[in-house]
């Protein structure tokens, strides 16, 4: 798929090609007085349809990287391109749309509103699009289907296992059918036998040609990935076996 920074977003394509390309990244912020250099030269190009994920020591980066693919913050120098869109030099607005409409987001701690049900917190990933009622309701529909929760449409998180929380966090990332699904520590808050059923969700998206980018602790999930990096004092490697 092609992405631009035309007003209206392409459709998407199957072609296999580099989806992300990063060149030169650096990204250095001051924390109480010092300066922090969290990405040094970082060069990397993820193709679509790829899982890929990210380990490294705790203050490596990884978070970082994480923020600057999800177009949440700008490299100190250097480009990242999704698509034909470089995040360095686009506009908050474009950004904004890029994010809402192009990347999924699932997060260790779920992020789900404890208030609204398992549907109604599916659709708030939906507020910044531009879809009618009928189409909302259809894609909350699909998404919870597609992740094994129909049945818990109307039940809210403190009603739902940390597994299936988790899941609806995912159903509300795909929902919006986004071009890459970025996960921060997706089963860290979750038993062995939980992980294992999110893992087994996640490839299965994969398989279907959503590109996966995951940061992880743990070993036994990167082992799942088609491709596994590590980021440590600012720098990538490629340490797929």
């Amino acid at each position: 798929m092609t992405i631009t920074d035309a007003t209206a977003l392409p459709e998407r394509q199957d072609a296999p090609g580099a989806l992300y390309r990063l060149a030169g990244v650096t990204k250095h912020y001051t924390q109480k007085g010092r300066r922090v250099n969290a990405l040094a030269g970082v060069d990397l190009e993820i193709e679509a349809g790829d899982f890929v994920t990210i380990q490294g020591p705790t203050g490596g980066g990884k978070s970082t990287l994480l923020q600057l693919l999800g177009a949440l913050d700008r490299p100190s120098s250097g480009s990242v391109r999704l698509g034909e869109v470089d995040i360095a030099q686009a506009s908050a607005s474009r950004l904004g749309r890029l994010r809402a409409e192009e990347i999924g987001f699932v997060f260790q701690g779920f992020n789900l509103i404890p208030t609204l049900t398992a549907a109604e917190n599916v659709d708030m990933g939906l507020e910044p699009l531009s879809l009618g009622r009928a189409e909302r309701a259809e894609r909350v529909a699909e998404a919870l289907e597609h992740v094994g929760l129909a049945d818990r449409a109307d039940h809210r998180p403190g009603e739902l296992s940390g597994g299936q929380q988790q899941r609806v966090a995912i159903a509300r990332a795909i929902a919006k059918r986004p071009t890459v699904l970025l996960a921060d520590e997706p089963t860290g808050n979750l038993d062995e036998s939980m992980r294992d059923e999110i893992l087994a969700l996640l490839q299965g998206l994969n398989d279907e040609g959503l590109t996966l980018v995951v940061v992880t602790h743990d070993s036994a999930v990167a082992r799942r990935a088609k491709r596994r990096l590590r980021l440590s004092d600012g720098t990538v490697q490629d340490i797929t076996r």
